[in-house]
């Protein structure tokens, strides 16, 4: 079968940002589907330019869709790229022959837009994969307030989800939101890691070296420097424990990066190092060089649905995880024995959290050990690419 692929944040193993429908698309053409993706070519984590020619990757077809290019600048700007992509892809997918299958990813939920219109013309089956909720996410931070434009947006998802042959997510946090807003047909299909990317017993240290944390408990941070990611918190917790041997490692990018610098800078914190963005064929030597691995998310009742897939590359890697996250993504933590959980929004449970994992780190070793066996049986990318191909299979045959 044939799979069109919507996604404007879509990143190869080799740029910076999430991974997981690349790492989908390979398996999919390795059991002898052909894939074709239409894609930004501008990254949507860092903002800048990645390629502007279509490619072939690992036998992955990439079209690369014109985008307005202010992903950082605002709301409104980054609404505009969104609508932009919608539009540009459309064109481009029409000219894609052959489609069994069109997938489109939210957020953004425009791009679904296209998806459900370009699989109507094609007589194809549309998937509809839910990875946020949108606008709920959205309207929780703060970003979204206009009344009429959050009554559209309500609007729209719902259209999506009833008008999907299948919808998909990637957390079971959010199958009820779906299901009672119209979705008839829903699957997980969860946020996983490839375990053959990581290596537990690498300690790191051409990484350690680089970037001088010889003798360092690393605490590390992995990913977007958004507004939901709360990383003042992760400062504020370097601050309480400015005088112990731990250091505080970010490595990403994203619109709030240099304020948490300047943060950083107005705080005198020298037990922290800001690094850039790494592509996820670099991510398994980034990880190595950590002690433990931090993942947070704003104090929101909405974050409790979320399954953030940098928990599963920390579990993948092998180290415990200080998770500043409740929900569903902490039973799977706590259920794995893997890290300590802090409570969102508090900088000294935080703290209280990596500083116990740094104290013990024969513990903090056998955790993350741990980690790495329950996401092998539980979360292995392999098992779950195994799900997704019998959903698209069913979806093609019915």
């Amino acid at each position: 079968m044939h799979i069109l692929i919507i996604h404007q944040a879509f990143a190869s193993l080799n740029e910076p940002g999430g991974t997981r429908h690349h790492e989908f698309a390979r398996m999919l053409v390795a059991r002898g589907h052909q894939v074709t993706v239409i894609a930004s070519p501008v990254s949507y984590l860092t903002g800048g330019q990645t390629r502007q020619a279509d490619e072939e990757i690992n036998g992955v077809k990439i079209l690369r869709a014109a985008v307005y290019n202010a992903h950082h600048k605002s709301f409104f700007h980054r609404i505009l790229a969104f609508f932009s992509f919608m539009f540009s892809s459309f064109f481009i997918g029409l000219r894609v022959r052959n489609v069994d299958v069109v997938w489109g990813t939210s957020p953004p939920i425009f791009q679904g837009v296209t998806a459900w219109k370009l699989a109507w013309l094609k007589r194809a089956k549309f998937l509809f994969e839910v990875r946020d909720l949108w606008p709920q996410f959205a309207i929780a931070v703060g970003v979204l307030r206009n009344p009429i434009l959050i009554a559209m947006s309500e609007w729209l998802e719902k259209f999506l989800y009833k008008r999907a042959h299948q919808v998909m997510v990637n957390s079971p946090g959010f199958l009820r939101h779906v299901s009672e807003r119209g979705a008839e047909h829903v699957t997980l299909i969860p946020n996983g890691a490839d375990p053959a990317m990581f290596d537990p017993a690498n300690a790191g240290e051409s990484f350690r070296a680089r970037n001088h944390l010889q003798g360092k408990f690393v605490a590390l941070y992995a990913g977007a420097h958004g507004m939901s990611n709360d990383l003042n918190i992760v400062l504020e917790s370097a601050k309480l424990l400015a005088d112990e041997n731990i250091q505080f490692v970010f490595v990403g990018d994203g619109k709030e990066k240099s304020a948490l610098v300047n943060q950083a800078r107005g705080l005198n914190l020298q037990n922290v190092t800001f690094l850039p963005s790494v592509s996820k064929s670099e991510m398994a030597d980034v990880l190595a060089g950590a002690d433990a691995c931090i993942a947070i998310l704003k104090p929101l009742e909405e974050y409790k649905r979320t399954y953030p897939n940098k928990v599963f590359d920390y579990m993948a890697a092998g180290r415990p995880v200080a998770l500043a996250i409740d929900g569903v993504i902490r039973d799977v933590v706590e259920s794995a024995d893997c890290g300590i959980f802090a409570q969102p929004g508090d900088d000294s449970a935080l703290a209280q959290a990596i500083s116990k994992l740094a104290a013990d780190k024969v513990r903090a070793r056998e955790m993350g050990l741990r980690g790495r066996k329950y996401l092998e049986e539980h979360f292995s990318r392999e098992k779950v690419a195994e799900q997704l191909v019998n959903l698209l299979e069913k979806m093609v045959t019915n």
